[in-house]
């Protein structure tokens, strides 16, 4: 069965806009997000566009700031400095990639971790690391995938979760498999499947026998941005498979890291390319906007 990544993305929006609407009649304003983009780069361009539209569907508010990509390093954190002390101001999201000349950890570390709405922060990704999460009674859905940490949960991962609660799969003592290591997504994908009780192996570049690895999961989620590197003799029957590459081929269309017409029939469900695991990273951005406002308005702010 194909998992709809994009219907199960509306479903939420549409929950969003309820959320922020009610925020609004308490609170007497909205989650506010500030999205920079730096230089020109056109699938820059493209992502903000997205998110700037997921914003305005959600109710909330969002700012644009397109800056020169001569931008200076030291211009550039002073301008994150104003919007971290901006109290109208919910979530800051600084488009990567950045040009070459500008750090972009140095980037990262400069958006305050309460504001971070990427998840990407060292103090959000520590916090994951480190702490159990808050709702030990949580259980989870696509409304809900992931229980309260207390912190900022990358994107990506987040709109995993709720991929795989919609299809209903109790993930208590699978086997889950993750094909790539980055600290965006491999890395906390592994954490919040070992917090849903899996077990987890992470596998990469220097795996040896990755077909053979990827056979012993019930979960097998790619991520290494790599066109079809998973191919049929990667599955187990009736694992579940989420496809978060996405790849520009020399015809000019899109692949995952997964082959997906070679894998449909052997998987019990698989996420597409496009329209699965992308439209959920948007998604979450939005609601760990909302998150971010609701974590201010408790600490008064």
């Amino acid at each position: 069965m194909i998992i709809s990544g994009k219907d199960i993305a509306a479903q939420l929006r549409s929950d969003m806009q309820q959320q922020v609407d009610a925020m609004f009649a308490e609170y007497g304003r909205t989650p506010n997000l500030v999205v920079i983009q730096v230089g020109d780069d056109p699938a820059s361009s493209i992502y903000v566009r997205n998110k700037m539209r997921a914003a305005e569907f959600c109710h909330i508010r969002s700012q644009y700031l397109h800056l020169s990509g001569e931008i200076t390093e030291k211009e550039l954190c002073a301008q994150i400095e104003q919007l971290n002390n901006d109290d109208d101001v919910d979530g800051i999201l600084v488009q990567l990639p950045l040009p070459a000349h500008i750090d972009e950890e140095r980037i990262i570390c400069a958006i305050h971790a309460e504001k971070d709405v990427d998840g990407f922060h060292p103090d959000n990704a520590a916090c994951l690391w480190l702490h159990q999460p808050l709702q030990t009674n949580h259980i989870a859905s696509i409304y809900n995938p992931v229980p309260d940490y207390g912190c900022t949960i990358a994107c990506t991962p987040k709109g995993i979760l709720s991929l795989l609660a919609s299809t209903g799969v109790e993930l208590d003592g699978k086997r889950a498999v993750v094909v790539g290591r980055s600290p965006i997504v491999g890395k906390p994908m592994a954490k919040l499947l070992m917090d849903r009780q899996c077990t987890v192996t992470i596998a990469h570049s220097h795996t040896r026998d990755l077909p053979a690895v990827c056979r012993e999961a019930d979960i097998l989620i790619a991520a290494v941005g790599k066109p079809k590197l998973i191919t049929a003799d990667c599955i187990k029957p009736g694992a579940i498979v989420i496809d978060v590459g996405i790849n520009r081929l020399a015809d000019g269309s899109l692949s995952g890291d997964v082959d997906f017409e070679a894998c449909k029939d052997i998987a019990s469900f698989i996420s597409p390319v496009p329209g699965g695991v992308g439209p959920m990273t948007v998604t979450m951005l939005m609601q760990n906007t909302i998150d971010c406002y609701k974590r201010r308005q408790m600490k008064g702010n």
